[in-house]
Parts: structure tokens; C-alpha cells; sequence
């Protein structure tokens, strides 16, 4: 009896950690690809010290995106195109094991929900007393590798739902700068992101040319630990004209941040919430501005940031 129960649940551990290394079926929607080819920008910001290696992850315990694969086309060929970075894009975990994660310069954080390195909880609650506290031990072990790499010198970068991750991990929500709090805009509805005042020279914004950027996106409302006064603000909500008689609005002070960057340590954080709809991915001034920041991430981009 107890052999017939063991097993199985042993089989669903194993599962969790070596689904994502199966062969990914998500597919951009038709005409993604060459929509991405001719928005993507020519050249790099700059020239790569040495050969660049950055992880996409986008596992999910929570919502899943249906942009992710587009995300996925858009920062490979980003990479590929402009030579800034080789792309690997890979849900498995043993990526983040200490040794491993060496081989990288920056992790990409890709509309990532809940809590990514641990299984779901009708998983977690299948298993046997060992097999749950392995798992338990080897989710904190990759969180220190994760946060090691980026106080050690390392990049990360988050993309879109990447706030909407690891609630339960305060230090990952101090790295990224805030948690996921609604969005009271949704994707069907017209937004105007402007530059921060002051930053239109930015070598990460130059690329707006000090204008606002007008579609349809869902933008987020952050709560604590969000204070825009501690990061290098880059982009914002421009509330003046955008909706803001909206249903969900929580914020009083108008302080709806859509990018920034900031030093963790010795390591670079570069966030950015656009990305829910897929047509993000072949703005051609988006993706100039998610090229900058991962390349400042890296560490090749050599300039200058406040916070």
C-alpha cells in the first residue's frame, strides 16, 4: 500500500521540476515574427565586453499571459539581430542552481506569476513529509542563488507580470520595487505613457524622444514596497491623458510608474510593466527601450543611474 501511494507522488515532484524542460508548444499568433523582424533596431547601444548570456524565464503559478511566446520571438531576435546577448529561453529550474546561474549575465523575468520556484499547492500537498521538505529546501536554495547572482554583480530584469511574483519573498519585492496591486487599465484600453520629467535625455527613454507613447495595454497599479522616489524613474502613466474615471483606481497620488531601473548591491534591476498585449513586442521605441535596459543590466551600457 504504502509502496503504490510513494511512487506516484514522487512521479508528481519530479514532474513540476522537469516540465519545463520539455519542448515549449506556445506559439506566437500569425504574423508575430515578421512584425518583431522589422521593428527590431539595427545595432546594439553598445559593444558587448565579452560574449553575453541572458535566461528568459517565464514559468507561471498563477495567470499565464498569451503574449509570453511573443515576448519570447522578440527578445531572442533582440539579442540575435543586434548582437548584444545570446537568448536562452528555459523554464527549468536547475538554472537557478548556484553553479549554473554563473553562466548568465542577466535573468529575464517574463510575465512570471506567484511563486515560480515552488509547485502548485495540490502538488505540494500530495507529496510525502521528505519529498516536501526537499522541495521546500531547494526553492530556498535557488532563491539565494537568484539573489546572489544579482548582488554579486549579475543583472535582472522584469518584464510586465514579473511584479506579480513571489509575494511571499520580500526581498525579491524590494529587488524589483513593488508588487502587482490591479490594473485598472486593461488591455482593450487606450493609455498614454510619458517620459519622466527630466529624463528625456536618459540614455534608457532617449529613444521616446521626450513623447508620449499612445495604445492599448493593460497598466499596473503597484503597492508596497513601491516608492517611485527610490528608484531611477524612466516612465510613468500620464494621467492627464488617460482615463481616470476607471473602476479599480486605488492610488490618490497619481503615481502610476511604468519603468524604472535601480542598483541592487553590486547588480543592476531593470523593470518595465509593458507587455500584456503582443503588439508591445514590435513597438519599435519599446523594444529600443528593452534593449537599453537589458544591455545596462548586463553591464555593457555604461551610464548613469540615480538610485
Amino acid at each position: 500500500m504504502k509502496l503504490t501511494l510513494i511512487l506516484p507522488l514522487a512521479g508528481a515532484a519530479a514532474a513540476f521540476f522537469l516540465v519545463a524542460a520539455a519542448p515549449d508548444k506556445e506559439q506566437a499568433p500569425p504574423g508575430a515574427a515578421e512584425a518583431i523582424a522589422k521593428a527590431l533596431p539595427s545595432e546594439a547601444y553598445a559593444k558587448p565586453a565579452k560574449a553575453r548570456k541572458v535566461l528568459v524565464f517565464s514559468r507561471t503559478a498563477g495567470f499565464r499571459h498569451a503574449s509570453i511566446p511573443t515576448g519570447k520571438v522578440a527578445l531572442t531576435e533582440l539579442g540575435k539581430k543586434t548582437g548584444a546577448f545570446e537568448t536562452v529561453i528555459s523554464d527549468d529550474l536547475s538554472n537557478f542552481e548556484p553553479k549554473t546561474i554563473e553562466q548568465f549575465d542577466a535573468i529575464v523575468f517574463l510575465s512570471t506569476t506567484q511563486d515560480v520556484f515552488m509547485p502548485p499547492q495540490e502538488v505540494l500537498k500530495g507529496m510525502n513529509e521528505v519529498d516536501r521538505k526537499d522541495t521546500e529546501a531547494r526553492a530556498e536554495r535557488l532563491k539565494k542563488s537568484l539573489m546572489d547572482f544579482v548582488k554579486g554583480g549579475k543583472g535582472f530584469v522584469g518584464i510586465h507580470a514579473a511584479t506579480d511574483t513571489l509575494y511571499n519573498w520580500s526581498e525579491y519585492g524590494d529587488m524589483i520595487g513593488g508588487y502587482f496591486d490591479g490594473h485598472p487599465w486593461g488591455a482593450g484600453q487606450e493609455v498614454s505613457i510619458k517620459v519622466e520629467p527630466g529624463q528625456e535625455k536618459h540614455p534608457l527613454v532617449a529613444m521616446f524622444e521626450g513623447k508620449n507613447q499612445d495604445f492599448k495595454e493593460e497598466i499596473y497599479q503597484f503597492k508596497a514596497p513601491y516608492d517611485s522616489k527610490n528608484y531611477h524613474m524612466l516612465l510613468r502613466l500620464d494621467t492627464d491623458k488617460t482615463n481616470m474615471k476607471i473602476g479599480g483606481i486605488k492610488r490618490t497620488d497619481k503615481d502610476f510608474g511604468v519603468a524604472w531601473a535601480r542598483s541592487w548591491e553590486k547588480g543592476r534591476v531593470f523593470y518595465c510593466s509593458l507587455g500584456h498585449n503582443d503588439h508591445i513586442y514590435w513597438n519599435p521605441t519599446v523594444l529600443r527601450h528593452y534593449l537599453a535596459g537589458i544591455q545596462w543590466a548586463i553591464g555593457d551600457y555604461k551610464i548613469k543611474i540615480d538610485k
